[in-house]
């Protein structure tokens, strides 16, 4: 068995981003607005905000935790906190889900003032590189490491089921410096690779978050061919930030980018899955369990997942406000584990329930708690049938 395969049971985790406690997210905002600051009450409302959401994760059945990404504003604000060579466009539109919201002007103009954009405490905009990239969030990355750690070791969580999210090298902005995209990527995966291993040599596994993969194959101007360079670009610098990182401390998490929304315009897991396993990780997290995605378990009748690779499908939601019932997320466990091995399924979410810093949250705070509830229910009915126990 390698590190994060099951042995007597399904094992259950999730993506890594949850709301926020509301005074956590009023001293980032001050933070982040250059309102006065207070350094030394930030850093102690961050480490108790991380203990507790470890203790409530492990108290709705959650096995594979991690920090909730308390520390973290959203994609765009991190760049600029971890690396540099990279400015902010305020007055740059960002461009997000361009098919998506072509197709639907009226209902994204709504979604987005209320939802992704409209409760952040920060404005989004895109991120550019504008000089040579260097990893400089040593800091901020050994506080997130140290207070992981500590609230894992209060709630009783050995660390191999701890988990700490990092973005991969495609999330990280828009390249004006470099000459070509592989130099590009190239040079951000060689910065990132001392975050992946730091994680690593502290014992946590490593997730890397890559919604970015799913975005080439619905993205403008771009044929086929253009889609599989652009992908294999992606995975290529990948595993250069992952190179000396064994593949069992890795986790890699694709998904869509949006919550609830009509999601016409979307890759299907079809287009993602051999590029996603080229990538040099023990397990690949991907959407499984929201109506536009959950009928494409088909797809592993006739993919073969290589020797002690793992998947977590979403057996629950980030688009939906109703908690799954346990049946259903263990008729969903089931699928996967009668085509690829009982070992080989971890139940997860679809993807995280606040990507961003928000006030207010599309799957209310309350209800992210249930289904994490329903999941571990979930999990133990599928290990009932699979373990006859």
């Amino acid at each position: 068995m390698t590190l994060q395969q099951n042995t007597d049971r399904i094992q259950t985790t999730h993506i890594g981003s949850l709301p926020r406690p509301h005074h956590l997210l009023d001293q980032l905002k001050a933070k982040l607005s250059g309102k006065p600051f207070d350094e030394k009450a930030f850093d102690a409302a961050l480490r108790q905000a991380v203990a507790d959401v470890v203790k409530r994760q492990v108290d709705c059945g959650i096995d594979i935790v991690t920090d909730g990404e308390f520390s973290k504003p959203g994609f765009f604000t991190y760049v600029q906190e971890r690396l540099s060579g990279f400015e902010p466009r305020p007055n740059q539109k960002l461009l997000l889900f361009q098919k998506e919201v072509a197709a639907f002007p009226e209902y994204y103009a709504d979604y987005f003032k209320q939802a992704m954009m409209g409760g952040a405490i920060v404005p989004l905009s895109p991120v550019v590189c504008t000089g040579p990239v260097q990893y400089r969030g040593q800091a901020p990355l050994a506080r997130d490491i140290e207070n992981l750690k500590a609230a894992a070791k209060a709630a009783g969580v050995p660390l191999h089921h701890v988990f700490l999210p990092a973005t991969a090298p495609s999330g990280v902005g828009i390249n004006e410096y470099y000459r070509s995209d592989e130099e590009y990527f190239h040079a951000v995966a060689a910065a990132m690779s001392a975050q992946y291993r730091a994680i690593a040599d502290a014992g946590i596994l490593v997730q890397i978050d890559d919604p970015f993969l799913a975005d080439i194959f619905v993205e403008p101007g771009l044929d086929d061919a253009g889609k599989r360079r652009r992908a294999e670009i992606y995975v290529e610098a990948i595993n250069i930030g992952l190179q000396g990182i064994p593949p069992e401390r890795v986790r890699f998490h694709t998904c869509y980018g949006i919550n609830e929304g009509p999601r016409l315009y979307e890759a299907s897991l079809k287009e993602l899955i051999g590029f996603m396993l080229k990538i040099n990780a023990g397990s690949y997290s991907f959407e499984a369990a929201n109506p536009r995605h959950e009928h494409e378990y088909h797809l592993f009748e006739t993919v073969k997942i290589p020797d002690g690779k793992v998947l977590c499908p979403g057996v629950i939601t980030h688009a939906s406000n109703i908690v799954e019932h346990p049946e259903l997320i263990c008729e969903r466990l089931l699928r996967f584990a009668n085509l690829v091995g009982r070992s080989n399924v971890i139940a997860a979410a679809d993807c995280g329930f606040s990507s961003q810093a928000l006030y207010r949250t599309e799957v209310h705070h309350t209800v992210v708690w249930e289904k994490f509830k329903a999941m571990r229910e979930g999990a133990e009915l599928a290990s009932r049938k699979l373990w006859k126990h």
